[in-house]
């Protein structure tokens, strides 16, 4: 048996279990899924893009660049919009 039939197999077993609510969102995800994965213009499928993130990535992990927590962001967007307010 595929590992492909395997999981198709614990998919259907989970979906069994859900009410008609539950399929709607679920058959809504999967649909995004599908259409987001058939865009032409998706930036996953640019190899520019994706070189450009691994080297990030690279940077970043190797310590060659700085990174910033999501609080550091939220902060520094905040006193940009107070020094707007001032001026």
């Amino acid at each position: 048996m595929s590992a492909a039939t395997v999981l198709d197999k614990q998919i259907n077993n989970y979906l069994v279990q859900l009410n008609t609510k539950q399929k709607k969102a679920v058959l809504t995800v999967v649909k995004t899924f599908v259409e987001y994965q058939d865009q032409e213009d998706s930036p996953w499928k640019d190899p520019a893009f994706v070189g450009e993130l691994d080297r990030r990535v690279v940077e970043f992990r190797g310590g060659k660049i700085k990174g910033y927590t999501w609080e550091e962001v939220k902060q520094k967007a905040r006193q940009s919009l107070k020094s707007r307010k001032k001026k």
